[in-house]
């Protein structure tokens, strides 16, 4: 769509006057020898660091603190020989008092016809106005970038779900929400990674590209390196390369990157999302699920988390097969054919899809019927080994795994295993997930012969969780959907 000049956020303005206005503006500043985009403005403190110096300052005081601040031109007030203006910056608001006797007539005519939405450097003196406000008195300013378009109306916001999601940059100019959602999310990923640094793990870095995508059940998307003159996928998961870094010694790991899955868009799926992976030698899968409740309770307590969920409580736990039977009434371990549980949940009143294999039927029963349900932090432990080639046997149940994940606000959001190390059972079970691949599931785990030859040097008992970073920033900042917490999401034409 050709672009001219126009901006849906802008309804009710006419938009081509406007943008004309704006470019005949910045004509004239270069015209008067004005720089509309100068290269710097060094030594700015963030608005909430000036307001803290001061809070004690009295009404009507004046001092001789001075402080250079930046940021977007929000309001002007006043004309003549007195003016005032909002500044906003990252961190808050701050009022400038402009005095044409500070200033001088041609500085002060300047300042006043700056737009809405410019960006201005100002050097000034604190004081508290007459009405308790706190103000810097305008020494001198700086035109810092020309806005060439009207910000968002602010009193109205912007509301426009397509227009916010699409032209992210002015959702966050409009919405102060947005922003909070987005600084929240930034404390929670610092905050994860400050508890793991603290425990003794340490972060690392593994393919994007891969020439063989695997550690989790999805489809892959595919590039070609030209140079290389082969097919690569972007990852799906980094968990296998992470698992050999313990076989060379790295004992705990650390991963919080990009992940692609050639999925649909849902309130709870984006095709490119963020997630995190940790491993730990010498570690079950319960070692991880009481890190994983440790590691939210130090999150939730950083970032001030105050909404409905529980997360100084310990989790509640059931297993898998327990949650789906009291559920639904199927039974899935006394119904270990994919016929057999096909019977059982027709039986249970339950939909049936034609071509899912056992897997599948499982996990219908699972992502339909038990995780709306959970609401409050869970973990459900202990999955069907059919369903899990990369997590080790049960030590004491047969046909099961020792894996859990975790869900709350009614979605899952972690996976975890003890991790299988036995070379020569992952090699079966990547045979079991061939035939799986053969018969249609386009979601199964490859045959990875590089990662059986690293598991063949010796891999430490060891024990793993992924996570998506997105999933928990929704839940943390009270997001509806995915979408709300990532900057720019995948969209539709």
């Amino acid at each position: 769509m050709a672009d001219d000049g126009r901006h849906p956020a802008h309804q009710g303005e006419d938009p081509p006057d406007v943008f004309t206005a704006r470019r005949q503006k910045l004509a004239a500043l270069r015209e008067a020898g004005v720089e509309p985009f100068p290269y710097g403005f060094s030594r700015v403190e963030p608005i909430d660091t000036v307001r803290a110096a001061h809070v004690n300052l009295e009404v009507g005081e004046e001092t001789d603190r001075a402080h250079r601040v930046a940021g977007r031109l929000a309001a002007r007030r006043g004309q003549g020989g007195m003016a005032f203006l909002d500044l906003v910056d990252r961190s808050g608001s701050l009022q400038l008092q402009a005095r044409v006797d500070e200033l001088g007539v041609e500085r002060m005519r300047l300042l006043l016809e700056l737009d809405l939405g410019d960006l201005i450097g100002v050097d000034g003196m604190a004081l508290r106005s007459r009405r308790g406000e706190l103000t810097l008195r305008i020494t001198n300013f700086e035109l810092l970038a020309k806005s060439l378009r009207p910000p968002p109306d602010k009193h109205h916001g912007l509301t426009d779900t397509e227009t916010r999601l699409r032209h992210r940059e002015a959702d966050l100019l409009a919405n102060e929400n947005t922003r909070a959602v987005f600084i929240t999310r930034a404390r929670m990923v610092t905050a994860i990674r400050r508890y793991l640094d603290a425990e003794g793990f340490i972060e690392v870095e593994t393919p994007i590209l891969q020439p063989l995508y695997g550690g989790a059940a999805a489809r892959p998307f595919i590039t070609h390196h030209n140079a290389l003159d082969r097919d690569l996928y972007l990852r799906i998961a980094p968990e296998l390369y992470l698992k050999r870094l313990l076989v060379g010694g790295l004992e705990r790991v650390y991963e919080i990157g990009r992940l692609f899955r050639n999925e649909g868009l849902s309130p709870k799926h984006n095709p490119e999302f963020t997630s995190i992976e940790y491993y730990e030698a010498y570690a079950d899968y319960l070692d991880v699920a009481d890190r994983l409740e440790a590691l939210l309770r130090q999150v939730t307590a950083e970032i001030g988390y105050d909404g409905p969920l529980d997360f100084q409580r310990p989790w509640h736990r059931e297993t898998l097969a327990g949650a789906i039977r009291q559920r639904t009434g199927v039974d899935i371990r006394a119904s270990r054919e994919r016929d057999e549980l096909a019977a059982a949940m027709r039986a249970a009143g339950l939909q049936v899809p034609e071509t899912d294999s056992w897997p599948q039927l499982v996990d219908e029963l699972v992502s339909k019927h038990v995780e709306p349900t959970l609401i409050q932090p869970t973990l459900l432990f202990d999955y069907p080994i059919e369903i899990s080639p990369l997590a080790k046997r049960h030590r004491s149940e047969e046909g099961l795994v020792e894996r859990f994940e975790a869900f709350m606000a009614g979605m899952e959001i972690a996976n975890a295993f003890t991790e299988l190390n036995d070379p020569d059972d992952q090699r079966r079970r990547f045979e079991q997930q061939r035939a799986l691949a053969a018969g249609g599931d386009e979601e199964a785990q490859p045959y990875d012969e590089a990662y059986i030859e690293a598991l063949e040097y010796g891999m430490p008992p060891a024990g793993g969780i992924g996570f998506g970073i997105d999933r928990l920033a929704m839940i943390l900042t009270g997001q509806r959907t995915i979408r709300e917490v990532v900057l720019f999401p995948a969209m539709r034409d």
